[in-house]
């Protein structure tokens, strides 16, 4: 008889392990608590603009590849990419701007213009980022930690003294060794805070992550994410997944010790889907702590009370009529006060950000490469602010009638800073649309834990066999999938959580890719 697997959540990683366990033969499920796919890579239009609400870099083009491959597709089907050249301009406070470009050579360049000797270091640095994202991608990243696999091979052993250090000295060290310009350092660590963490928390093993947008490149996908999100849920239906809109899961039924469905609240009223399986790719947190009883929680309260939830955002997004040239598609802001910066998004109020806020920012602008994303003549602004994850900030007024003040005053502060450095005098003037988002949003539309944007920070304690496993310990039948589990956050470690969880119900405790979704 054909099992029944019940999925919550419509995100990224909840579509992408339905499909998998559709094409593997089970029937699926999706339960899905908002009215529209996607979670976190949601969209909101508004007076002909469509902004986008979640991730935005394109990243890890081989995770992609390899999941589209598992669905029986390629990328090049679904998904229309075009390269960024440059990659992304950055604006030191008080500097000039400058581009990053694309490939190997050009950002040596680059690097060597800017500090001599500088070049040469940044070719040592990108052989090792590529070594060990390589190492990651064979032993680190397609597996479950059920067994000591993934270190019990002579390769990992062969350099376990390396990867103790690469563990045990921060990205923002490793970084500080090797390059003396503050532009380049702030260029190297700033990827920390795409692992939901600061650079002097961030294992020097993600400089890896230097790799993905300096050597492989900075990509677009045509439509943005939400083609990723259309993709994915196409293909999930293609393969016979039902998708349960606007329903949402308020609890995990159990009989003994073993998941037997969901209970759910549909249309007002309460209902149980049974399954043979459940997977829960919402918030850990919020799946251990809110879906099931007190005795069967494998991760309780007093587990979070010793974690990091990583990063919080406010995020505004603007409407401007005009062109905004001094913008690329991706724009960094960089402070020369960057601790300050971590310090009031991760340890508490600093005397030098008053709102709360950090002065290092992050401003998308689709526009410049999608046509579909603004009217003609209009640009569209994805700013990213970060915060802590503090729910108390409160929401912005993307979906609800009115921003708090402190989400107002953070996004008001945030345009004037981008008018000032950037050179745009009457930024606040051509403002047109504007919406926001803030802490209570992440944690009212996404369960988020804390408020948090991404999911819990990629420190030592919380990267690899230290995260969250994807299974549970006290409910057998019960898998989590997602960026609050292993191997972590962002689009691309979604997909490979949605491998991961085959080779969970497989009880495949190797390390790297499946070859197929059969095995």
């Amino acid at each position: 008889m054909t099992k029944h697997a019940v999925v919550i959540g419509a995100g990224v990683a909840g579509l992408a392990t339905a499909g998998l366990l559709a094409r593997r033969g089970y029937r699926v499920t999706v339960v899905e608590k908002n009215p529209e796919p996607g979670g976190r890579a949601g969209e909101l239009s508004v007076d002909g603009f469509r902004f986008e609400t979640g991730p935005s870099w394109y990243l890890m083009p081989e995770a992609f590849d390899h999941f589209f491959e598992l669905m029986g597709t390629s990328t090049a089907a679904e998904l229309d990419l075009q390269l960024l050249d440059p990659g992304y301009r950055v604006y030191p406070q008080g500097e000039e701007p400058v581009d990053v470009p694309y490939g190997l050579d050009a950002a040596c360049a680059l690097f060597e213009s800017l500090e001599p000797g500088a070049g040469d270091a940044l070719r040592d640095y990108l052989a090792s980022a590529d070594e060990v994202y390589q190492l990651a991608l064979r032993r680190f990243l397609y597996t479950t930690f059920a067994s000591p696999a993934p270190f019990a091979n002579a390769e990992v052993i062969s350099r376990a003294r390396q990867f103790a250090r690469l563990l045990t000295e921060s990205l923002d060290s490793f970084v500080n060794r090797r390059f003396a310009d503050n532009r380049l350092r702030q260029i190297l660590q700033y990827p920390a805070v795409f692992l939901s963490s600061r650079p002097e928390r961030a294992p020097s093993m993600y400089h890896l992550m230097s790799h993905t947008d300096l050597t492989l490149g900075v990509h677009y996908p045509q439509g943005g994410f939400t083609s990723i999100v259309t993709a994915l849920h196409r293909l999930a239906v293609e393969h016979g997944v039902s998708i349960e809109l606007g329903v949402e899961v308020t609890a995990i039924t159990v009989d003994g010790s073993r998941a037997t469905g969901v209970r759910v609240l549909r249309d007002g009223e309460i209902a149980e889907i049974p399954a043979d399986v459940v997977v829960s790719a919402a918030d850990l947190h919020h799946t251990e702590t809110s879906l099931l009883p007190k005795h069967l929680r494998s991760y309780p309260e007093s587990y979070f009370a010793r974690r990091d939830p990583g990063l919080g955002t406010v995020l505004a997004l603007l409407g401007v009529d005009g062109e905004l040239p001094q913008l690329r598609h991706h724009t960094l802001l960089f402070s020369r006060e960057w601790e300050a910066d971590f310090d009031v998004v991760y340890d508490g109020p600093h005397p030098s950000r008053p709102t709360g806020a950090s002065q290092s920012l992050y401003v998308c602008k689709p526009s410049a490469t999608d046509d579909t994303v603004a009217p003609a003549g209009c640009e569209n602004l994805f700013v990213l602010i970060p915060v802590a994850a503090d729910e108390s900030l409160g929401h912005g007024d993307a979906y609800h009638p009115q921003a708090s003040a402190a989400v107002t005053a953070i996004v008001d502060a945030a345009v004037e800073q981008i008018s000032q450095w950037a050179g745009i005098p009457d930024l606040t003037e051509r403002i047109v649309v504007k919406r926001s988002l803030g802490p209570a949003d992440f944690a009212e539309r996404y369960h988020a834990w804390s408020g948090g944007a991404i999911g819990p920070a990629h420190t030592l304690r919380q990267s690899a066999f230290l995260r969250g496993r994807n299974a549970s310990k006290k409910v057998r039948g019960l898998y989590y999938a997602g960026g609050t589990t292993v191997p972590g956050v962002g689009v691309p470690m979604c997909l490979i959580s949605a491998e991961n969880i085959l080779k969970r119900l497989d009880g495949d405790g190797s390390a790297g890719p499946l070859g197929s979704v059969h095995g």
